[in-house]
């Protein structure tokens, strides 16, 4: 098989828990009626798992009234919405298939008690990891949320502000040095002006001449 098609099951590939024929599983399955999507629960023991890769099935199968129903899942569907596992079954096969021929309590499947946190532990830590087409594993990018148009304009008016703000302590900082400016000047004006008043004083009008 080619290595591209390879890399693209890959990817397609779900995170599971660890089961196998014997274990009593729930799974959620989406079922779509028309135009509206619906969750189904289907709760039964686990007869056989076959197959590998995105093809791999397991068939689950229960009582119901009496009745025996069995219904065949993908492992990795993009419609089973969860997969619990209830109870480990105490089996030494991998085909439950006798099952089929009973009813009743002989249809039961002795569950297991012992072993149950370990294997748990373990199922924990063979999550599958994201590869690309070659098998090397890669990790998962962060997803950067797009700039929208709100916040560019969120940043059109804060450059505003910025530059009022800097026009406005340019035109304080002028002030305030004309301020400086006019304050120098006046003590001089106002020292000029007593000069003039002491000359003006200084110089009389001459007498006028009396008429002889």
């Amino acid at each position: 098989m080619s290595t591209i098609i390879e890399g693209i099951e890959r990817r397609q590939l779900r995170s599971v828990p660890r089961f196998g024929a014997g274990d009593r599983v729930r799974v959620h399955f989406q079922v779509v009626e028309g135009t509206r999507k619906r969750t189904q629960v289907f709760e039964g023991i686990v007869i056989g798992r076959q197959g590998s890769g995105v093809r791999e099935t397991f068939v689950v199968r229960k009582q119901s009234f009496g009745v025996g129903v069995e219904r065949i899942f993908p492992v990795h569907s993009p419609k089973i919405e969860k997969l619990e596992v209830v109870g480990k079954g105490d089996v030494r096969r991998a085909k439950l298939y006798y099952l089929r021929g009973r009813v009743g309590k002989r249809a039961r499947v002795a569950e297991r008690r012992w072993g149950i946190e370990d294997e748990l532990v373990l199922a924990t830590e063979d999550e599958a990891v994201p590869l690309d087409s070659e098998g090397v594993a890669q990790e998962e990018a962060e997803d950067v949320p797009p700039e929208t148009e709100e916040d560019e304009d969120a940043g059109d008016a804060e450059e505003a502000e910025e530059a009022k703000a800097e026009d406005a302590e340019g035109a304080d900082a002028e002030g305030g040095e004309g301020a400086d400016q006019a304050d120098s000047a006046g003590p001089a004006e106002a020292t000029a002006e007593p000069e003039g008043s002491e000359e003006s004083e200084g110089e009389q009008p001459p007498d006028s001449e009396e008429p002889s």
